[in-house]
């Protein structure tokens, strides 16, 4: 049986890993497919009701959220929660479902001001834009997703199942 050598750059720099040698969950998705990859992520990741997204402006996070909602049930309008911070829906089953965006966030603080435990210790799925400016306050449990522009129509959205 013929091994598979990856060949190093010549530059010597590593070749990185692909998504699954990393443990990934990747999809490269245009528009059309978010909800089988909503429903997927949903499926493999059942337990993990904390979910921060991670991308550029403009990567897609809110649509994918939106795709996410609409899969669980949310029959209101979904938008991004850009001034009020957080939005709230209920699912077709009537649980909680709250959206956040920190984006505009200045301090820590205003995370804490604002009553973030009773959101991410109520049980409700919690979908957050913009993690990194409050990390350190999210549960050790979060679920990870990456959303990367790979082309202007299409995306690569990646998660750690485990």
């Amino acid at each position: 049986m013929k091994k598979h050598i990856k060949k190093q750059p010549k530059d010597d720099s590593p070749i990185p890993p692909s998504p699954l040698e990393r443990g990934l969950r990747g999809e490269a998705v245009s528009i059309s497919g978010l909800p089988s990859v909503a429903k997927r992520l949903l499926e493999t990741c059942a337990d993990k009701k904390i979910v921060a997204f991670y991308g550029k402006m403009g990567a897609g996070k809110t649509t994918f959220i939106k795709t996410i909602c609409e899969t669980l049930g949310v029959t209101s309008v979904i938008s991004s929660p850009t001034f009020s911070i957080v939005n709230e829906y209920s699912s077709a089953s009537g649980t909680k479902i709250f959206h956040f965006d920190f984006y505009r966030i200045n301090s820590i603080s205003e995370a804490y001001d604002m009553g973030y435990e009773d959101y991410f210790y109520s049980g409700a799925y919690c979908f957050i834009e913009w993690p990194e400016k409050i990390e350190e306050i999210l549960p050790p449990n979060f679920l990870k997703v990456n959303i990367t522009v790979t082309t202007q129509e299409q995306r690569l959205i990646e998660w750690n199942p485990s």
